[in-house]
């Protein structure tokens, strides 16, 4: 699939094998979301972890609000919701300053 679709939609495809399976998902621009589904879960994660998207549902995994949400390639840019969605509001600053032993009296450097 070279083009990205909204909605609730399900693309079938055939392929052969597990390795030609990830590449047909991953050879996209698009990275949104994908699924898997399988009867062996533990495999289901291994290949899940494989996809280039931002989110992916096993055996039709449920919507978590507390899960970041966002895409990978050009499927957008960041995350919301979440942890990570929090952090996107954040404006982190690094403060560097001698360490105690450099410091002499009255926080003057030695």
């Amino acid at each position: 699939m070279q083009e990205e679709i909204f909605g609730p939609v399900l693309v079938i495809l055939a392929y052969d094998t597990i390795e030609e399976g990830i590449a047909i998902a991953n050879d996209s621009e698009f990275g949104l979301s994908g699924a898997v589904w399988a009867a062996d879960i533990p495999e289901a994660v291994r290949i899940a972890t494989r996809l280039r998207t931002g989110q992916v549902a096993i055996n039709g995994g449920r919507f978590n609000a507390k899960a970041p949400f966002g895409g990978f390639k050009t499927s957008g840019v960041g995350r919301e919701l979440g942890h990570h969605g929090l952090l996107e509001y954040f404006e982190l600053q690094s403060l560097q300053f001698p360490s105690a032993d450099e410091l002499g009296s009255f926080g003057e450097t030695v």
